[in-house]
C-alpha cells in the first residue's frame, strides 16, 4: 500500500504543476481588473458606480457560461476543455486593442466579458480536477497550493500593469483640469492606447500555454461514484436538489466571491476615495494578495493535519467580521490595511467550501461544480451594491462596507452546520 500511494504522488506531480500554472494565469487575469479600475475611470471619464462595472462584466460571465461550460466538459474532458478556456482568454485579450482605440467602455467590457467567458471554462475544469486529483480530506491543502499560484500572480499584476497604465495618474489628473475639450481626448486617447502591449503579451502567453496542455499529459480523473448509472441514481432517489449541502455552498461562495473582490479589486478605488494618492492606492491590492498568500500558507501547514477544513472555514468567516468592523469605524491608512487585512480571512474560504460542497456528489461532480463557478457572479452584485450604497452621501463608500458582515456570517453557518445538510453519513 505505501508503493502504491508513492506511485500516485509521482503521477500526481506534473498535473498539478500543469493547474498550478493555469492559477497562476487565473490570477493575473482576475487581479488586474485591480488596476483597471482606476485606469478605466480615468481613460473613459467614469463615475465609482460606473467603474466597478468592470468586475461586473467580468464576473456576470461566470454566471452566465458556467454550466454551458460544465457540458463542453462533457464533451471534451478536462484537458481539452482547459484549451478552449485558454483560447477563448486569448480572443478576449485581443479585444482590449480595439476597445482602447475607440476608448469606448462598453467595448472594454464586451472584452472582459469574453475573457470571463474563458475563464468560466478554465475554472469548471480545474477546481474539480484538483479537488479529486487526491484525497478529500487534504483538498484545501491542494487548492491552497493552487491559491498561492493564484495570489502571487495578483499580488504581481496589479504592480507590473499599474507600472504601465497608471504611470503619473495623479500628475496626468492634474493636466486633464487645464486643457480644452480637444486636447484633453487626445491626451486621453494616448492613456487608452497604453493597456493594448499588456494584453497583446497575456494573449500571446495563453495561446503558448494552450498548445503547451495539447502535447502534455494530463490524466482525466473522476469523482467516486461519478459513473453511477441514470437507473441506479434514480433507484437511489437522488438528483442534483437532493443535495443541500452543495446548494448552501454556493451561496456561500457567492457571497465569499463578493466580498473577497472588495477586499482585492476594490480597495484601489476606496483608497482614493479617501484621498489616498493613486500613485500609492494603485499598490494596495497587492497589499490583500500578500495577505492571502499569508494565509494560504497557514492553511497548507495546518490542514488537515491540525484542523480540518471546515474549522478553516470557521476561523475565516470569524476574522472577516473582525477586520470588516475594524474597516468600518477606522480611518485612512488604518481603515485600508483592515480591508488588505481580509486577504487572510479570505484566503482559505475558497478552497474550504469546494472539498465540503461536491464531496459526495459523484455523478454530479461536474454539474455541482459548474454550480459553484455560477457563484462566482457574486463578484459582480455585491461590488455593485457596494458602490451604490456608497454613493448615497448618508452612507458613504466606508459605511457601505456593512454589507460584508452578513456574507461572513452566512459563511460561518456553512462551516458550522450547512456544509452537513443532505450528506449521507460517508460523506459528512
Amino acid at each position: 500500500m505505501p508503493e502504491k500511494n508513492v506511485v500516485e504522488k509521482k503521477n500526481y506531480t506534473f498535473p498539478l504543476l500543469i493547474i498550478g500554472t493555469l492559477f497562476f494565469i487565473f490570477g493575473f487575469v482576475t487581479w488586474s481588473n485591480s488596476t483597471l479600475i482606476p485606469y478605466l475611470s480615468i481613460a473613459c471619464e467614469l463615475t465609482p458606480e460606473e467603474a466597478v462595472l468592470v468586475t461586473f462584466a467580468f464576473y456576470v460571465s461566470y454566471a452566465v457560461m458556467a454550466f454551458p461550460s460544465s457540458w463542453v466538459l462533457k464533451l471534451t474532458g478536462f484537458k481539452n476543455g482547459m484549451i478552449v478556456g485558454l483560447l477563448i482568454m486569448a480572443i478576449g485579450a485581443l479585444l482590449f486593442i480595439p476597445a482602447a482605440n475607440a476608448r469606448t467602455f462598453g467595448f472594454f467590457l464586451v472584452a472582459l466579458f469574453v475573457i470571463g467567458t474563458g475563464l468560466a471554462l478554465l475554472q469548471t475544469a480545474s477546481n474539480p480536477y484538483i479537488t479529486i486529483l487526491g484525497p478529500i480530506e487534504s483538498a484545501a491543502k491542494r487548492i491552497s497550493i493552487m491559491g498561492i499560484c493564484n495570489k502571487l500572480a495578483g499580488a504581481l499584476a496589479p504592480l507590473i500593469l499599474g507600472a504601465i497604465v497608471l504611470k503619473g495618474a495623479d500628475e496626468f489628473k492634474t493636466k486633464l483640469l487645464t486643457m480644452n475639450q480637444t486636447q484633453k481626448i487626445a491626451e486621453l486617447n494616448i492613456l487608452a492606447s497604453r493597456v493594448i502591449m499588456p494584453y497583446v503579451i497575456i494573449s500571446i502567453v495563453l495561446v503558448l500555454l494552450a498548445v503547451f496542455i495539447y502535447f502534455a499529459h494530463l490524466p482525466e480523473v473522476k469523482a467516486e461514484g461519478e459513473e453511477e448509472t441514470e437507473i441506479n441514481s434514480l433507484q437511489n432517489n437522488k438528483n442534483i436538489f437532493s443535495y443541500t449541502y452543495l446548494w448552501l455552498g454556493f451561496i456561500a461562495l457567492f457571497l465569499y466571491v463578493g466580498v473577497e473582490v472588495m477586499a482585492g479589486d476594490i480597495i484601489q478605488l476606496y483608497g482614493s476615495s479617501i484621498g489616498i494618492s493613486l500613485d500609492v492606492a494603485k499598490h494596495f491590492t497587492t497589499y490583500t494578495m500578500i495577505s492571502m498568500l499569508i494565509g494560504y500558507i497557514l492553511g497548507i501547514i495546518a490542514i488537515p493535519n491540525f484542523i480540518s477544513q471546515a474549522t478553516a472555514l470557521k476561523i475565516s468567516a470569524i476574522l472577516g467580521v473582525v477586520f470588516t468592523v475594524a474597516a468600518i469605524f477606522t480611518t485612512g491608512y488604518t481603515s485600508v490595511l483592515c480591508i488588505a487585512l481580509l486577504g487572510i480571512a479570505n484566503a482559505l474560504v475558497w478552497p474550504a467550501i469546494w472539498p465540503l460542497a461536491i464531496d459526495g456528489l459523484g455523478k454530479y461532480t461536474k454539474t455541482g461544480s459548474a454550480l459553484l463557478i455560477i457563484g462566482i457572479a457574486g463578484g459582480a452584485i455585491l461590488p455593485r451594491i457596494w458602490a451604490s450604497l456608497g454613493q448615497n452621501p448618508k452612507i458613504g463608500l466606508q459605511n457601505a462596507f456593512w454589507i460584508m458582515v452578513p456574507c461572513y456570517l452566512f459563511i460561518l453557518y456553512f462551516a458550522v452546520s450547512g456544509h452537513k445538510i443532505g450528506k449521507t453519513l460517508k460523506a459528512s
